[in-house]
């Protein structure tokens, strides 16, 4: 899984791709959708090098390739990612390492792509491919013993927890992309003590910090996709902050789970990082001593060797205040996606085991990835311990849930010793005020 293209010594032509801290080497080379603003074109797909993109419409022209990139990059030049990600896993490792000799310092290349360069500040950029159908699972299980204290101290795990990777349909509707700006949504709210619920604005308005799997190629309906198999439906990951309207979800999430406390929105960065992007940075996948092992299903001997990813995520949050003053977000928690009870590759062979078809540009959240300690908290709810303890800002501001005018920024990054840093991109969003006369 490790190849030239992971060296950390090689560098690119454009200069800003081999700072140390840039997200985007010549060793990342993940996708978007883009176009250039205020031009009035149609969305083309890039490839993110440094501060710049490489436009793959032009550079399928002006480069030169063999043969067999020249029909990967087609799909591309059209701007049609999803049909690139049905290709299989060869085909684009192969397109990787092609666009990896074209940027690498020395490259005959370079003259020709110069001119297929933009910076990524004279861009816009959208949901980087169509996606079909949406998966939320719930991998965490630190957000979930958290949460499940909150309502059932004594017992916070069901006991089909570590049995099962357990998750729900979302919707792929409500998808934006990095730097929308989200509505604050109504819906009933009942509380405790009252005899019946009101429809207003949600009130417990949250983020929830989350990586999410992009599915490569499909799976025939009635075909399962074993463990064995499962890598080769994988295509990439991106940042997902699957935001949650608590008061409503506390309403309605019973006997059926969430509804409408979800799907008025989702936010994701606009970068997908390929899995051949984060190879150095797989680890081995452990269940705590005196946890039930996966059933055979879900167990293979890849998974166990490495089928984790040590990959570290950050919140920031920004208030309205805070902006006007000119300061700058501050961090409020961090985490790693080791902490994950269920792998990628997990998720996917459960998802398909009843035969579901899974189609490329499918997306499967993580869930919430809160760590084992406090501050890695993936969510406000569990911050500010179910809304009985502040969350405390530097400025003296406070928060409990979210307030009209707060950014939410969610980053991730890659970093081990001995591979180059892998980062994601943001995925901010800003809360604002809900559509006024609904009620």
């Amino acid at each position: 899984m490790i190849d030239h293209t992971h060296d950390p010594a090689a560098c690119a032509w454009v200069a800003s791709a081999n700072e140390a801290q840039a997200d985007f080497p010549i060793q990342n080379l993940p996708y978007g959708l883009f176009r250039r603003a205020g031009h009035n074109e149609s969305w083309r797909v890039g490839v993110a090098i440094g501060d710049q993109i490489l436009d793959l419409r032009l550079a399928a022209s002006a480069g030169r390739w063999e043969t067999p990139v020249e029909v990967s990059l087609q799909d591309l030049a059209n701007g049609d990612l999803n049909a690139f990600m049905a290709r299989p896993r060869a085909a684009q490792r192969a397109l990787r390492h092609a666009l990896f000799a074209a940027l690498v310092e020395g490259s005959p290349q370079q003259k020709a792509l110069s001119a297929c360069l933009v910076a990524q500040s004279a861009v816009e950029m959208a949901v980087p491919c169509r996606i079909g159908d949406y998966t939320d699972f719930y991998t965490g299980i630190h957000h979930a013993v958290a949460v499940g204290k909150l309502f059932r101290p004594d017992n916070p795990l069901l006991p089909n927890y570590k049995w099962v990777p357990i998750g729900y349909h979302g919707r792929a509707s409500s998808i934006g992309v990095s730097g929308q700006q989200v509505r604050r949504p109504w819906g009933q709210l009942k509380s405790p003590d009252a005899d019946a619920p009101v429809f207003a604005p949600c009130k417990r308005l949250d983020y929830e910090l989350e990586l999410a799997l992009f599915v490569g190629a499909g799976n025939a309906l009635g075909e399962p996709v074993a463990m064995a198999q499962a890598e080769a439906h994988m295509f990439g990951m991106c940042l997902l902050n699957d935001w949650s309207a608590r008061d409503l979800q506390a309403w309605e999430y019973q006997p059926l789970g969430p509804f409408l406390a979800k799907s008025f929105a989702s936010t994701i960065s606009p970068w997908i990082v390929t899995l051949d992007a984060l190879a150095p940075f797989r680890c081995a996948f452990e269940r705590p001593e005196g946890d039930p092992q996966p059933l055979p299903y879900l167990d293979s001997a890849q998974n166990r060797s490495h089928g984790a990813m040590d990959i570290e995520l950050e919140v920031w949050l920004q208030t309205a205040a805070m902006r006007e003053q000119g300061q700058a977000a501050v961090r409020v928690s961090r985490s790693n996606f080791r902490h994950a009870y269920w792998t990628l590759a997990q998720m996917l062979s459960h998802h398909a085991s009843n035969g579901c078809n899974l189609q490329p540009g499918d997306l499967m959240g993580t869930g919430t990835l809160s760590g084992p300690n406090a501050d890695e908290a993936g969510s406000l709810l569990e911050l500010s311990a179910g809304s009985k303890q502040a969350l405390k800002l530097p400025n003296g501001e406070t928060r409990i849930f979210l307030q009209d005018g707060d950014t939410v920024t969610l980053r991730a990054a890659a970093e081990r010793a001995g591979a180059r840093r892998i980062g994601f991109g943001d995925c901010a969003a800003t809360v604002v005020a809900a559509a006024v006369g609904q009620a």
